[in-house]
């Protein structure tokens, strides 16, 4: 179990579309504003969960093309994100976003995201904790991911909003939302090179 709780916490600390999003998120707008969205990444991360336990998602996987079809659509979609968080309140962007992407998009974000399904399977077909118990593995290792996926989530989009509260310089701001969203453009090309 303790594997497991460690698995947890290194993948899900390292940088993938829903954290980097997170911290674009809280760098662009503020740490309140990224509440709705981490509760959209919450659901859509459990629906991904669920999708993968279930087996649904290996059988829909499995349908000709449409693996491209999502990697194409989630890559097109993080790119909306990644610009919406690097022109957020930037005087001279050409996509100038006011309102910041919330629930829903997080929920979408996270159904599309190739990484989730990548550490929902690995964490639920991996580390075996109650080899003879099925039910009660998926419901404790459930718990275990979620107990540090959520403070995970919270510390990255504090780390973001800290960088917005140090009221920084427009320029200096606008370049760090930048970065947020080609970090976070970076790991998805990542994850697209290794499909």
């Amino acid at each position: 179990m303790i594997n497991f709780f460690f698995a947890c916490l290194f993948i899900l600390t390292t940088p993938g579309p829903g954290v980097l999003s997170t911290a674009g998120l809280g760098a662009a707008y503020g740490f309140r504003a990224g509440f709705a969205y981490i509760a959209g990444l919450f659901v859509g991360s459990n629906l991904v969960m669920l999708a993968v336990i279930s087996g649904l998602a290996a059988i829909v996987f499995q349908i000709n093309g449409l693996r491209t079809i999502l990697l194409i659509a989630s890559t097109s979609y993080l790119i909306y994100l990644a610009a919406r968080i690097a022109f957020a309140g930037s005087k001279v962007a050409f996509i100038h976003s006011e309102k910041q992407p919330g629930f829903w998009a997080a929920v979408t974000l996270q159904i599309i995201n190739p990484k989730a399904y990548v550490v929902g399977t690995t964490m639920f077909s991996g580390f075996p904790i109650f080899p003879d118990a099925f039910l009660f593995e998926v419901i404790v290792k459930s718990i275990i991911l979620n107990a540090v996926w959520i403070p995970v989530h919270f510390g990255w989009l504090y780390a973001g909003a800290s960088l917005k509260r140090l009221n920084l310089s427009d320029k200096t701001q606008r370049a760090i939302n930048i970065f947020m969203a080609l970090a976070m453009l970076a790991v998805v090309g990542l994850a697209a090179l290794s499909v």
